[in-house]
């Protein structure tokens, strides 16, 4: 199944983006070739431009303390396994400390670096950072792997807090809703919320069914228009077929 996730304010879109930045990180700086380590500190300039929300923390924190107290409010519950509470509850506190001991504006130690800043300048160029505009990048791209690696995890960990925190919000918002079987008759889906809050939509569909949802919603009515993937065809259009698939409200 393919997992099609929609956002439904702000606060969770920038997480999502955060989490899809933070793994594409990680597969880059994991890696050993020169483009993969261009690649991740790319990927830690967008990092950082997502993370200079200057509430950002704030808000993690804020969320992770309530997360924490509705939690603390199973405890003794006998449908809820203690084991399972206790751990989610441990990672939260664990966060929350990571977070709290962040000081200062998020990733000032990479603004005070004036070599990575002018990379990060030059790379908002298309094709600035070749090696006649970068001479010292390029020395530095030529150095061994190992050496590589080690800077871009050195630049890169002081941001784990806000991975982290965002993950394990993210989990508990993805756990938090019952999927539903529904059909599209012919492409086209409508639901009327009837005060139906939620934070995040998620879609599933099989693979192979050759289509990609559109989503618009607002607090009165969702529509989905799953959208025809014709190779031959750019111009897109409605499925004109009954597309089955699966609808999940998340909110916290």
């Amino acid at each position: 199944m393919i997992t099609y996730e929609y956002p439904l304010n702000e606060r969770i879109r920038t997480l999502l983006r955060l989490e899809d930045l933070f793994e594409r990180s990680r597969h880059f700086v994991a890696r050993t070739e020169q483009p993969d380590h261009h690649m991740a500190l790319l990927t830690l300039f967008e990092i950082l431009e997502v993370a200079s929300r200057a509430d950002l923390k704030s808000d993690l924190l804020q969320e992770l303390e309530r997360q924490k107290q509705v939690l603390l409010s199973f405890r003794n519950n006998p449908e809820i396994s203690e084991d399972a509470l206790s751990g989610v509850l441990r990672d939260i506190e664990q966060a929350s400390a990571a977070l709290f001991s962040m000081t200062g504006k998020i990733g000032q130690y990479l603004r005070e670096n004036e070599w990575l800043m002018s990379i990060k300048q030059r790379t908002g160029i298309p094709g600035g950072a070749c090696e006649f505009d970068l001479p010292s990048y390029h020395y530095w791209l030529h150095r061994p792997a190992e050496e590589r690696i080690g800077q871009l995890a050195a630049w890169t960990s002081p941001l784990y807090p806000l991975r982290d925190g965002t993950a394990i919000i993210l989990r508990i918002l993805r756990e938090s809703g019952k999927p539903q079987s529904l059909v599209a008759q012919g492409g086209m889906f409508q639901q009327m919320l009837g005060g139906k809050t939620a934070q995040m939509l998620r879609v599933r569909l099989n693979p192979d069914i050759p289509c990609v949802p559109e989503i618009s919603a607002n607090k009165y009515v969702l529509n989905i228009r799953f959208l025809a993937q014709d190779r031959e065809d750019s111009r897109p259009k409605t499925a004109d077929w009954d597309v089955a698939f699966e609808l999940t409200f998340c909110n916290l």
